[in-house]
């Protein structure tokens, strides 16, 4: 078993007590990625994820700078927003970072009130409380700044009915493969520079009240030649989880500085999406196109009945299906896990994906990082980019 928990003397319910509650979170709104082609892009996900159609913003509702699909499976819902022409600040986005994820939304009571709290504790804004209406009711949003160029919107919308948001019209579509089995935003990881996830530790927690309640350090999270430092930040009802990775010394290039390099500063690294069956999922996900790390060794493999140690006879997964497939096993005190990490979607190596799925533990597959690190040093090998 894992041991994920450094410096922590109290169980996860009172290290959530310490988090403050000036900014209520109910969840994870959206996600928005600025992408060179959303028509294009909103395709892809439909076709390898199982995303289905949801809304639509662009020039045939009376938008001239951007075009948005807005895509939604289980509670997760993708704006997949494109410039229209060469003058949008858009454009600018792009061609720093690549395709990318610009906006984590959150879902909140009063969108007024989190960005006053915000604000009023350091936060650089983004956006003025604004009030959004059409005939289905209104939305308000505000937001602001997080790590580099990425944003954190703050929606409320107890008073609106309509599809997604005013400006957006329902978007119905005559493709529409099935879903994949994929239910909510577990977490999404940012990565930032040498020496700054500290900064950005203090940032959640006075900014906006998280709490710190897994840290890994270069010994932890290392192989034979790169390591990188992490820390886990949550709201207090843990809903919302942000890992934040720094790069750490080592004998090559870790898959941190890639990431910095390639996508020209902080952003998010991957989202984590929760499944309830994550052999379905995979298996679903690997027959329409998607791609996912080598799988580690056999010996890994050997390894997982003492790697779930007390929770060994709660597993219920077929070793050999889970070896097939590249997933992942990992436990904590309070359950196990399986986990299985994407290649990159882009051709930039940035952004990918992790699926997930929870059997009551809480933490972040700690024993898996080593053999996972090292898959993803075989393909920054072929990139040549260690």
């Amino acid at each position: 078993m894992s041991n994920e928990i450094k410096n922590v003397e109290y169980g996860l319910e009172k290290i959530f007590e310490g988090a403050q509650d000036f900014l209520p979170l109910l969840g994870t709104d959206y996600v928005e990625f600025i992408v060179g082609n959303a028509k294009q892009a909103a395709h892809y996900y439909k076709t390898a994820f199982g995303y289905q159609s949801l809304a639509y913003a662009g020039l045939e509702t009376g938008v001239r700078d951007r075009a948005s699909y807005v895509l939604q499976q289980g509670k997760i819902r993708l704006v997949l927003t494109t410039p229209l022409t060469g003058e949008s600040e858009l454009n600018n986005h792009i061609v720093k970072h690549g395709d990318a994820v610009k906006v984590v939304a959150l879902w909140v009571e009063d969108a007024r009130k989190s960005f006053e709290e915000t604000v009023s504790r350091g936060a650089k804004p983004y956006m003025e409380p604004t009030v959004e209406t059409d005939e289905f009711g209104e939305v308000v949003r505000s937001g602001i700044y997080t790590y580099g160029e990425t944003v954190h919107m703050f929606v409320e919308r107890k008073n609106y009915t309509g599809a997604f948001l005013p400006g957006y019209r329902e978007w119905k579509s005559d493709y529409n493969p099935a879903p994949t089995g994929l239910k909510y935003v577990d977490h999404m990881v940012g990565n930032v520079g040498w020496n700054e996830m500290n900064i950005w530790v203090k940032w959640y927690e006075e900014v906006m009240g998280f709490v710190n309640f897994l840290s890994f350090d270069d010994k932890q999270i290392n192989t034979e030649y790169s390591a990188l430092m992490s820390k886990v930040m949550s709201n207090g009802n843990g809903r919302i989880k942000f890992p934040i990775n720094e790069p750490a010394e080592g004998a090559k290039r870790s898959q941190i500085e890639e990431y910095l390099d390639f996508y020209g500063g902080p952003g998010v690294q991957h989202i984590a999406i929760a499944t309830d069956d994550i052999i379905k999922t995979v298996s679903d996900l690997k027959s329409r196109g998607v791609e996912f790390l080598s799988a580690p060794p056999q010996a890994y493999y050997d390894a997982v009945p003492d790697r779930l140690g007390v929770h060994r006879d709660a597993f219920k997964e077929d070793i050999k299906e889970i070896q097939k497939l590249a997933i992942m096993v990992d436990a904590d005190e309070e359950g196990y896990l399986l986990q299985i990490f994407t290649k990159p979607v882009e051709d930039r190596p940035t952004l990918f994906y992790e699926i997930i799925q929870r059997m009551g533990a809480r933490g972040f597959g700690a024993g898996n990082f080593k053999a996972l690190f090292e898959s993803i040093e075989r393909e920054q090998e072929l990139r040549g980019t260690l």
